[in-house]
């Protein structure tokens, strides 16, 4: 028995040791990728004939699983590189992927704390929004007060190199991944900017950064935009605070963008829908027996009375689909943008003993008029291609659309 095994053994209570091992045997029989079971695999199953056999009379042999573990152990190429931890964990992420649903995972305790800081809108980092301009990774705008703009990064700027190394060929995920990193520790920028006629370098100390996950605009012709980025922890307190702010400019119309937002808290989006549904149910959850739950709006339309359009793309999912299905059901709203991700269904977190968090899919969702939205998403009644080209000079045709259909007026929306 080893060390690893002989600790589990004196920090488990006995009566939960029986759920260890089956849980750990399971993932290894389902296996370790996110997309499917592998139990028909001759190779996972071939080196125990008392496997098969129990295998075929649907129950498992638990001494399988650590039959694997020696022999990884013993026989993995670089066997003193491996961690009894890592191996753990990966077995509990195989357990989670054995549901064969991308949305259900195992987080080990460093994961969930980074999913937590997510939600929170909280992270350590520069503190400057990045994309992609012309396949080269571009600073979009710092952010005000934060390290990236005190150390003189600029709108516009072009990321040739992240700590002497070329940015060339990498996606816009890893570019981040490569400038986020502990507060107080500094990452080397080479940039390009228009007008200088050699790079620049900027070294930046990470902080800790706040992002708000609501912004306003009220634009000079008398549009009020709200562009929400996720459903956080601070996105209704925001949110609320944007309504007063609706209801004391009084403008001549909204627009809601939830481009690019990927979900969050369900009771936020359907407070969210609330400010325009007064009554009737926002969102349905289907379970897997057959019992349906109707979430109702609280009776707060106080945004009902506003010409509204909901700006969508490939990147709204889940939250952002819920209220988009919710106010184009009771035509409160009109649809611009491109078809939604088309995620829908409902996750739960469970926080576990020492640290780590299993995210369960518990239901799928119906909008209010019973339209599954899982795999297939929402589409605009006005589909407006965003193209690249739009991208690199500046020019955003789905806004446009949206301030066309509230300035000049149109048959189909909802004002």
């Amino acid at each position: 028995m080893n060390s690893f095994r002989e600790k589990i053994s004196k920090s488990t209570p006995a009566r939960l040791w029986f759920l260890v091992i089956a849980l750990m045997v399971i993932s290894f029989v389902a296996g370790l990728t996110w997309t499917s079971k592998n139990s028909d695999n001759p190779q996972l199953i071939a080196y125990s004939p008392e496997a098969i056999a129990i295998q075929n009379e649907s129950s498992f042999n638990f001494n399988l699983y650590w039959e694997v573990w020696d022999r990884l152990k013993s026989d993995y190429v670089d066997k003193n590189m491996v961690k009894d931890e890592d191996m753990f964990y990966g077995s509990l992420r195989g357990l989670a992927a054995s549901m064969d649903d991308p949305y259900t995972i195992f987080m080990d305790p460093v994961e969930a704390k980074e999913f937590a800081d997510d939600l929170s809108g909280t992270f350590e980092g520069i503190g400057a929004e990045v994309g992609m301009r012309n396949d080269i990774v571009t600073i979009i705008a710092p952010l005000n007060g934060m390290p990236a703009e005190k150390a003189g990064l600029r709108s516009g700027d072009k990321v040739y190199a992240i700590n002497d190394e070329s940015t060339i060929g990498l996606t816009i995920d890893q570019a981040v991944k490569k400038i986020r990193g502990p507060k107080d520790t500094e990452v080397k920028l080479t940039v390009i900017r228009e007008g200088e006629d050699a790079p620049i370098t900027i070294t930046i100390t990470r902080g800790l950064i706040v992002v708000k996950s609501v912004k306003t605009e009220m634009r000079k012709d008398g549009v009020f935009v709200i562009t929400i980025s996720n459903f956080n922890d601070d996105t209704m307190g925001l949110f609320n605070s944007a309504i007063k702010e609706v209801l004391t400019k009084n403008p001549k119309g909204i627009i809601l963008d939830l481009r690019n937002n990927p979900g969050g808290y369900l009771d936020t989006a359907i407070g969210m829908a609330s400010a325009w549904v007064k009554e009737g149910p926002v969102v349905i959850e289907q379970f897997g027996e057959g019992r349906r739950q109707e979430y109702f709006a609280n009776g707060n339309d106080s945004l009902g009375k506003f010409k509204t359009v909901v700006l969508i793309n490939g990147g709204s999912a889940s939250a952002s689909e819920i209220v988009a299905g919710a106010l184009r059901d009771y035509k409160k709203a009109t649809l611009v943008g491109d078809e939604s991700f088309g995620k829908g269904s409902v996750q739960s977190l469970r926080d576990l003993s020492d640290g780590s968090t299993l995210k369960v899919t518990v239901a799928k969702w119906l909008t209010p008029a019973g339209d599954f939205i899982d795999e297939k998403g929402i589409v605009p009644e006005y589909e407006v291609e965003y193209t690249k080209e739009d991208l690199d000079k500046e020019i955003d045709p789905q806004m446009n659309k949206a301030l066309e259909l509230i300035l000049t007026g149109d048959k189909n929306t909802n004002k």
